[in-house]
């Protein structure tokens, strides 16, 4: 077996089904999960039609680049949404469909990263724990860059020493962030492309909840944003990850797409071939019908923003929370450490989040998460307000 499988990390839920083994949930009240951060509103039914529509297509091999009908809906999404210039945008060759973002990126990394001990893969801190082991298993070492609070929770990539990026191949953005909910302005992004310029990296930038803000709100800026507002058509080394999975609340369709620099995508797209992950055909012609449509997403915002309406209201009577730039996580601080507080909130009021220490690493014997639960606004609005309520109970009585 490939010896760098030992050097993974438990998964999250996986640290979690761990510390609450032996805590008995309170009987007496139903169970509320915060701890998942999957979708639950409904699936635009438009597009299940379309999917179930087209199911005879899955007698058809699907190729690894995808439709190009699919293609051409995506750039059409990215030119409208990130305000791209006319033409600037080629479907054929800077887009490219993948199976879920999380395999894409993981899968990328792969590809993009060569082999050495020196290397570095650079991300976040707490972070997308694919980042990690993607880094891990491509042969690089993760470097992580703590997201606190003092610094709008976004990295002080100021802060980080000339060496770091002499050494880093890849870094990782997320924004919004997952956990945070932070936001990258589009200065900063712009400084980190110059950056990627002068140390020759790429960047690949995770932007799978940018759908989801503030109705009313700017929409959060973009990584291709950033590259035309720099005159650079070229979009050189600077990738996106989209998906419908929070966008669309389709996290079962595993549907999304890379999308950016073409001297990446071309030879990641022969890696792909190679790999065996092409989308389905039905897939792909419901993925279009989701595309091309923003009703049903501005819909799916209201929801989200009627339940942080509701939640902060609640919950910041007695806790240090804020309403997060974007995407459904809350990041609250605990007044008590994040692994005793789950357990307990467990136990006593049957709600389920995650401590934040499992959303990040220690680094010189800081971790950035610990002191803090991830709570994921996905339940239905009425089973939120009910979770705040007993949140503010459990704290009221601690």
């Amino acid at each position: 077996m490939n010896s760098d499988l030992q050097r993974l990390q438990p998964y999250p839920f996986e640290k979690l089904r761990a510390l609450l083994a032996d805590v008995t949930p309170n009987p007496e009240l139903t169970p509320i999960s915060l701890s998942i951060g999957e979708p639950k509103h409904a699936a635009p039914a438009f597009v299940l039609d379309t999917l179930a529509a087209n199911l005879e297509q899955a007698a058809v091999y699907p190729t690894s680049a995808g439709l190009p009908a699919l293609r051409q809906s995506i750039a059409d999404w990215l030119n409208q949404r990130f305000q791209l210039p006319a033409g600037i945008l080629d479907a054929d060759r800077h887009v490219l469909p993948v199976t879920g973002t999380r395999e894409a990126l993981f899968s990328f990394t792969q590809a993009v990263v060569e082999r050495d001990p020196q290397g570095l893969v650079v991300s976040p801190n707490p972070f997308y724990q694919i980042y990690e082991g993607a880094a891990l298993l491509a042969g690089a070492q993760p470097h992580y860059l703590a997201c606190d609070a003092d610094n709008g929770f976004i990295p002080d990539f100021d802060r980080v020493p000339e060496d770091i990026w002499q050494r880093c191949q890849l870094l990782f953005l997320c924004s919004p962030g997952n956990p945070t909910g932070a936001v990258i302005p589009l200065e900063t992004l712009q400084k980190l492309i110059a950056l990627a310029d002068r140390h020759d990296f790429v960047i690949a930038s995770d932007e799978c909840y940018s759908e989801i803000y503030r109705p009313g709100q700017s929409a959060p800026p973009g990584l291709l944003q950033a590259c035309a507002a720099m005159g650079r058509d070229d979009f050189a080394r600077c990738v996106v990850f989209h998906s419908l999975s929070k966008r669309s609340n389709l996290p079962g369709l595993r549907s999304g797409f890379v999308a950016g620099d073409a001297r990446l995508l071309g030879p990641y797209l022969t890696y792909r071939t190679y790999h065996g992950c092409a989308m389905p055909i039905p897939t792909q012609l419901a993925s279009i019908a989701a595309w091309q449509d923003e009703q049903h997403v501005a819909a799916n915002r209201e929801m989200y923003q009627s339940k942080f309406d509701a939640v902060l209201g609640i919950l910041g009577e007695v806790m240090d929370i804020q309403r997060p730039d974007a995407g459904f996580y809350l990041w609250p601080a605990t007044p008590l450490d994040d692994e005793s507080f789950t357990r307990r909130l467990l136990a006593e009021q049957n709600v389920a989040v995650v401590p934040g220490r499992y959303l990040s690493r220690d680094i010189d014997g800081h971790n950035p998460g610990a002191g803090r639960v991830r709570m994921a606004l996905v339940a239905p609005l009425a089973d939120c307000i009910e979770a705040a309520q007993r949140i503010r109970t459990f704290i009221r009585s601690l």
